[in-house]
């Protein structure tokens, strides 16, 4: 947005800093009470870190759950490496925050989705307003809860 202020990519970049806060607090102390989290991001990130095999399974997209059993979480300025035990092999990822797609804390039904480019493209012609839209959880197909979603914030 030349000359303007862009609301989009200082929402998204808060967005990722409260994620980046809350992967600090729970490397630190542990996970609270029932808290866990169902964390998308996008595998073909070129930040992605992870063992071909995964890769290989998800080529696109994949779903980590952060809950029982993790290790080794370490959050950085823009990033996150995190150890996760997949049939009983663990396996290091990292994790860039700008490949987030969704996060999601289904014990206080709280979620965020970043919109990718191609999902930009593909609601520009029912929307011309951008910023950040409220999804009804009901009427969404991912785990209960309220869904910010940040949408169509770099033209």
């Amino acid at each position: 947005m030349a000359g303007g202020i862009d609301y989009g990519g200082m929402m998204h970049r808060a967005m990722q800093g409260l994620i980046a806060d809350v992967l600090r607090e729970v490397a630190r102390d542990g996970l609270p009470g029932e808290h866990h989290f169902f964390i998308t991001f996008d595998t073909r990130d070129s930040g992605v870190e992870m063992a071909d095999w995964l890769r290989e399974r998800y080529p696109e997209e994949m779903t980590i759950v952060i809950q029982h059993w993790f290790d080794n979480l370490t959050v950085h300025d823009d990033s996150f490496d995190i150890t996760l035990n997949f049939g009983n092999a663990p396996e290091p990822l990292h994790i860039p925050f700008d490949a987030l797609r969704t996060f999601v804390d289904p014990s206080v039904e709280f979620g965020l989705r970043f919109e990718t480019q191609s999902d930009e493209d593909e609601d520009a012609s029912d929307d011309d307003e951008g910023g950040i839209e409220i999804e009804d959880a009901e009427e969404s197909p991912r785990p209960s809860g309220e869904v910010v979603s940040l949408d169509k914030w770099r033209k």
